[in-house]
């Protein structure tokens, strides 16, 4: 079972997600996650509270869900990415909706934690760029994750079945052939 303040914050998530960052209101929260009026209010005495807490949340989830695995061939990568993007445009669309959100709106300091599981995504792919093409594969990092980004915006914008894999075997193939 849930703890309140979970509740609180995967309703919340799935609030920012639906309708967008100025629907984030402590009354909102409340009826979404069927909790009594104040509750969410009790975690997160102000909208700014709640805004960072939702942002901490969706990164401690996204860490929990990553099940990062380990990739040692082209085809590993390409299988993962592929999968990893499925998850986020169809199953968990409206957190990734939200983090979008919460990307543009947010300020800096609150951003944090979704920059930091960004940049640790980057690493991860930069880290197997590198083993399996070297330095100049692993200098097309950023061309990798923007296919991706693409991809994923794409998908949870335009066109909810676009083809995933054979975009990410392109890309891959080019980092690697660098």
């Amino acid at each position: 079972m849930s703890s309140t303040r979970e509740r609180a914050l995967d309703a919340a998530v799935t609030l920012v997600g639906t309708e967008g960052v100025r629907a984030l209101t402590h009354g909102r929260v409340d009826a979404a996650a069927s909790l009594p009026p104040g509750s969410t209010s009790n975690h997160f005495r102000t909208r700014a509270a709640l805004l960072a807490g939702v942002i901490e949340w969706m990164a401690v989830q996204e860490r929990a869900d990553a099940g990062i695995p380990e990739i040692h061939s082209r085809e590993q990568l390409i299988g993962a990415l592929t999968r990893m993007i499925e998850a986020q445009s169809g199953p968990l669309a409206a957190r990734t909706r939200a983090r979008y959100a919460l990307f543009l709106e947010a300020d800096e300091d609150a951003a944090g934690p979704l920059r930091a599981q960004r940049a640790g995504m980057e690493q991860w792919v930069r880290g197997i760029l590198h083993e399996l093409g070297g330095e100049a594969a692993a200098a097309h990092t950023a061309f990798l994750m923007a296919t991706g980004d693409g991809l994923l915006l794409h998908r949870i914008t335009v066109d909810p079945e676009a083809p995933i894999e054979a975009a990410i075997t392109q890309a891959v193939t080019a980092a690697l052939r660098a």
